[in-house]
């Protein structure tokens, strides 16, 4: 455990904290990060940094290169994208963007990468070869991964590996992460049922009921996952959304329903059967009640998968800040989506979780009352470094 390293980087919190609280009061959605990425640019040429601008369109990949010569390169990144929920946290530095929040904490992952390219900057000669500091835009939804690696990020930034870090609504101080299958497969799912409609007082059997239709569809969705996923798999379908009607005309039975939702799943396999039986159920079920269906199945994010070797050394890493004891290096895997398993694809690497909770701050990811604990901060900077310093060693 390294409590010097701690030390030294709790010198530059004052700092990183109103970094972090600054872009939290200029939150940006995915894939329109312009002022989020004009900072972190600034910021990392004032720090000696070479940087460069719009990979990916907005996104910003500062190399920091040893005082002495060295062979290996890594890649680190942070997202920097915020969610459109409406802000209720009481903090003077609340959102100025009414409806747009960072309720996920990617406002604390960029300023803790920042941190880490500060201190190194600072720190040639503690590491040998060169370190790709990589701030992605979108990713929350919008495919910012591969918005970068489609601008050639991997060709442009050579890395032996690439690692990512996300926080979590878990003890301060404490680090999570396992081998393999980490984060699910995240789909959307649209289905359209249209039929005659009709006066739901007067002619209810002279229509084709879409209303009646949904509902048996809804209840037979959840029948996947009971009874066709096998039990040891993990999947989850659920409804978010269900338009139809008008509550100024609620004698009127409509003649169209949508329903929308998401998917979740670990394997392909898992991932074709959910598609599969989707669209039998909608449009077997439309056929019995004299409707037609329209299905729309989008696979978004694949699932993410760590690297064997790579998750070591980010088990090294996180043990060698925070000891043994405050590292879980089995932790079970999470239904949660995200695009830095595209980037895993490309090249080996490992995803780790990072505790933010406290006696003072208790948070949840997606909620309009998150807020990233600053007292965290210097726990993600010193990972990073010792991830740097252990990686690229002389």
């Amino acid at each position: 455990m390294n409590d010097s390293l701690l030390l030294e980087v709790r010198n530059l919190q004052t700092e990183l904290t109103k970094i972090r609280q600054d872009i939290h009061a200029h939150p940006e959605m995915a894939m329109e990060e312009e002022r989020t990425s004009s900072l972190v640019a600034t910021k990392l040429n004032e720090w000696g940094l070479t940087v460069t601008k719009g990979v990916g369109q907005f996104g910003v990949v500062g190399t920091l290169t040893s005082s002495k010569p060295g062979t290996r390169s890594i890649g680190l990144r942070a997202d920097m994208d915020a969610l459109e929920l409406i802000e209720k946290c009481d903090v003077p530095y609340v959102s100025t963007k009414p409806g747009i929040m960072h309720a996920c904490g990617h406002d604390g992952h960029t300023t803790m990468l920042l941190g880490a390219a500060k201190y190194l900057a600072e720190h040639r000669d503690s590491f040998f070869g060169t370190v790709q500091f990589i701030f992605q835009p979108g990713e929350e939804g919008l495919r910012g991964a591969i918005a970068m690696i489609n601008d050639n990020l991997f060709e442009r930034f050579p890395v032996d590996a690439v690692y990512g870090l996300h926080n979590m609504p878990e003890p301060l101080g404490t680090f999570s992460i396992r081998s393999g299958p980490l984060m699910a497969a995240s789909d959307r799912w649209y289905v359209t049922f249209r039929g005659t409609g009709g006066h739901g007082g007067a002619g209810p059997h002279l229509a084709t009921d879409v209303t009646v239709l949904q509902a048996q569809f809804i209840v037979a969705l959840q029948t996947i996952v009971s009874r066709n996923v096998n039990a040891i798999d993990s999947a989850v379908i659920s409804v978010g959304a269900i338009q139809g009607g008008s509550f100024l005309s609620a004698n009127v039975m409509p003649s169209e329903i949508r329903i929308a939702g998401t998917a979740r799943s670990f394997t392909e396999s898992v991932r074709n059967l959910i598609e599969r039986r989707m669209n039998e159920l909608a449009n077997n079920l439309a056929t019995a009640f004299d409707c037609t269906a329209h299905i729309e199945y989008n696979r978004g994010g694949i699932p993410l998968v760590n690297h064997n070797e790579e998750t070591q050394r980010a088990i090294n890493a996180a043990e060698a800040v925070v000891g043994t004891v405050n590292v879980n290096k089995n932790r079970e895997p999470i239904m949660g989506g995200e695009d830095f398993a595209f980037m895993l694809l490309k090249r080996p690497g490992a995803f780790i979780f990072m505790g933010i909770n406290d006696e003072k701050v208790s948070v949840k990811l997606h909620s309009p009352d998150y807020n990233f604990n600053d007292d965290a901060i210097p726990f993600g900077v010193a990972y990073w470094i010792s991830l740097v310093q252990q990686e690229l060693k002389n």
